[in-house]
């Protein structure tokens, strides 16, 4: 089997309508597992999805190659197209520590002291530079897909000097484009390789960024930022709002939200980091959101305007993902999933974490653990494993992660809705939102494996069908029947979209 076989395809409108229709007749008799219940309460109201919720995390170093983002690489840009008009790339990554701002062909790089530690974290001998170029491509890269950027700023090996010399330039070039900087990438995490773990700690990190910050908004008035961008230690949210409250009026910098990272486990070489627990709630995303959404309600308090909050960095195995779970049909399922799992949680973004395989190794230290579980290594999988977008021999394709974004993008710019779902014994969940045309949309994610769920919505048609053969399938479906049919169950491993009939 060739690399080039494991190519995923959205299937042409033609087509999907031709097996649609069976599809859902074939949904209809499926035999139920146990009796489940689904009722919408259109009274109610919850968040509202910003259009541009759904987006991408890329490593920074993928800015070394400045013609990676760029408006000739136009394969990329479809793809960042195909999931959304309005969304946001997030460059940050291990690698923002290692990265240098090279103005000029004769400037030189800096010397950078990060401690060998063997834990799988770039190096000084992975040390590259940015140039004005790249990111002058960046610009026109985001021009083409019509997306933003949330830009990071080396933290780990950088000087303030340095940090606002880059952000000037790429506050002048990315202009509307950018959102936001983020200054240092999981810092909780610092104490491994570049800070002393006997004295660092939520407080001594605010002081550094305040510093760097402030550098940065001496150069660039208005700047705004995101923090404290952590691995996901809750601890540290009230930390650093403790200490933006504390600051005297009108001299902190401008904060545009709180952000964290999240992936479900990892290394991949950790047995529990598979399928079935994949696909279980967990119980630490309701208490990373929990803790964010208390420190952004505080700080929104004491400075008189909303501070929203967002996953920036995350996916489902960390260390780039593990084959047979973040490159299989699961991952799909998990990525529609979680993200309207946040919606419905008052996150204002997600971005899942992707890119080159260079780059998410390098990030690493150099090497991709989840190579090591290939029994073939010949076998075609995505580099990096987890990646929503790959590089096959030269052309960039959509990854099953990636079609569960495209699921719950579906979602972008509605008002979720309260509802009351029980799925009896087969392993689902359920999303509903009123769409900004007044129509009513119905997410039912099915992600059991032998059982279909009982579906009873009368007056509900089905708009939207991502299957598979099975959990482990490279090769997702996503169908779009013709005509208003109902489903009177979801089948197995299925996800569905239904739609009101009238708004």
């Amino acid at each position: 089997m060739k690399k080039m076989d494991r190519r995923r395809f959205l299937r042409s409108t033609a087509a999907a309508s031709a097996l649609a229709v069976p599809a859902v007749r074939t949904f209809a008799q499926a035999t139920a597992a146990s009796a489940s219940t689904l009722q919408l309460h259109p009274g109610g109201h919850g968040p509202t999805i910003p259009s541009n919720f759904v987006g991408f995390s890329y490593e920074i170093e993928e800015l070394s190659n400045s013609s990676f983002f760029s408006a000739q690489n136009t394969g990329l840009i479809e793809q960042f197209r195909s999931l959304s008009p309005n969304g946001v790339l997030r460059l940050g990554g291990n690698t923002s520590d290692v990265g240098w701002w090279k103005p000029t062909p004769s400037s030189t790089a800096p010397v950078m002291n990060i401690r060998n530690t063997g834990v799988g974290e770039p190096n000084a001998k992975l040390a590259y530079a940015i140039t004005p170029q790249a990111i002058t491509n960046l610009r026109a890269f985001l021009d083409a897909t019509g997306w933003s950027c949330l830009f990071g700023i080396n933290l780990g090996t950088n000087t303030p000097g340095r940090a606002a010399d880059q952000s000037a330039f790429v506050a002048k070039t990315l202009g509307h484009k950018l959102d936001y900087f983020q200054i240092g990438n999981e810092p909780d995490l610092f104490r491994t390789h570049l800070r002393d773990p006997k004295t660092w700690n939520a407080n001594t990190y605010f002081d550094e960024w305040s510093t760097m910050a402030h550098a940065i908004a001496a150069r660039v008035p208005g700047a705004r930022f995101g923090l404290p961008d952590t691995a996901g230690n809750p601890d540290w949210y009230a930390a650093v709002v403790d200490r933006l409250l504390a600051m005297p009026p009108h001299t902190a910098p401008h904060i545009a939200a709180l952000t964290h990272h999240y992936y479900f486990g990892g290394p991949p070489s950790n047995p529990k980091v598979n399928i079935d627990r994949l696909l279980q709630p967990d119980p630490h995303v309701l208490k990373l959101a929990h803790d964010i959404t208390a420190a952004a309600a505080r700080l929104s308090a004491g400075i008189h305007e909303p501070v929203p909050y967002r996953m920036s960095e995350g996916n489902t195995c960390y260390r780039g993902g593990k084959p047979g779970v973040s490159d299989v049909f699961a991952a799909s399922l998990w990525a529609a999933d979680y993200l309207l799992l946040l919606a419905s949680l008052g996150y204002c973004g997600v971005n899942l974490h992707g890119g080159s395989a260079q780059q998410i190794a390098n990030s690493l230290g150099g090497h991709l653990p989840g190579e090591d579980l290939l029994t073939n290594p010949n076998e075609p999988h995505p580099k990096p494993f987890y990646t929503p977008i790959a590089d096959v021999n030269g052309r960039y394709v959509a990854e099953p992660v990636l079609h569960g974004m495209r699921f719950a993008q579906n979602f972008a710019g509605a008002t979720m809705l309260p509802i009351t779902f029980n799925s009896g014994s087969v392993d689902a969940t359920a999303y509903a939102a009123k769409l900004p045309t007044g129509q009513t949309i119905v997410a039912v994610i099915n992600k059991d494996s032998s059982h279909a769920l009982p579906l009873d919505l009368p007056g509900y048609s089905v708009g939207h069908v991502m299957t598979a053969k099975s959990l482990t399938s490279t090769t997702v479906e996503e169908l779009e029947p013709s005509g208003n049919h109902e489903a009177s169950s979801v089948a197995p491993a299925t996800a569905m979209l239904l739609y009101s009939s009238r708004a």
